[in-house]
């Protein structure tokens, strides 16, 4: 086992299904992707648990291409996380990536990082702001959104991961899925991993999603990055790219 389990995420948070629930249980093909119904996707997740790490990653892109595109939520979007989510501890998802080293987990995470970004209170807010009651009970977004708890149940147990990609990925998770109400009380916990992140990470977009949560939550945040962000506020992996691009 590469990894340690916390209770960070339990016993308050509802129980993940099993994958396979998901796969066998969702009607996909009267789900809405970017382009049609999701009637392919069964055969898309499926690839995620290949042992070629090429097919994983290509698969991972695919699927984002076709339920998160364009970082639009769609009806199948919400499934299609759970069942992202719910492989996490699968031995799939410890295959290791040629040329960096890093195990698939990391990139499913970070996947699930930029998913969550989409329906984010940040990128919410934005949108009110242009469309006015944008979210309501019955959008696609507040569907995806009811289920941060859930999504973070399965993310919590890779806070404290052996490996630093995955480690990194899943704090980023934390961070933004916290944001709902019902996760209020892992914040301060969560905290102290956002200031880790501030102290040892490279990568701008995770700093910047620690140092947001970190002054919405009430604590201190260090001096201004050395460079000033973008204009557009970047997120992670806003680019549409993330580490989905060869070499695999």
């Amino acid at each position: 086992m590469n990894h340690s389990r916390s209770h960070t995420g339990a016993p308050h948070e509802p129980d993940l299904p099993p994958y396979q629930v998901v796969l066998a249980e969702t009607d996909w093909g009267s789900l809405q992707t970017a382009f049609g119904n999701g009637e392919d996707l069964p055969a898309l997740l499926a690839r995620l648990l290949e042992p070629d790490p090429k097919v994983q990653v290509t698969a991972l892109s695919e699927l984002g291409e076709l339920v998160s595109h364009q970082n639009t939520i769609y009806e199948a979007t919400a499934p299609v996380a759970l069942y992202v989510a719910g492989i996490l501890s699968h031995p799939a998802a410890m295959t290791l990536r040629p040329y960096r080293s890093a195990p698939i987990r990391a990139t499913l995470l970070n996947w699930l990082v930029s998913t969550a970004y989409d329906a984010s209170d940040e990128i919410v807010g934005r949108t009110e702001r242009y469309f006015p009651g944008f979210l309501t009970p019955d959008t696609t977004v507040t569907a995806f959104r009811d289920l941060r708890p859930m999504l973070y149940r399965a993310v919590a147990p890779f806070l404290q991961d052996s490996h630093e990609d995955v480690r990194e990925a899943a704090v980023i998770a934390a961070l933004i899925l916290a944001e709902h109400p019902a996760l209020a009380e892992h914040r301060d916990h969560l905290a102290a991993h956002a200031y880790l992140v501030l102290d040892t990470s490279a990568d701008a977009p995770n700093r910047r999603v620690a140092r947001k949560a970190l002054e919405a939550w009430g604590h201190s945040v260090p001096g201004p990055e050395p460079l000033p962000e973008e204009p557009w506020d970047r997120g992670p992996h806003s680019d549409g790219r993330g580490d989905l691009e060869p070499p695999f």
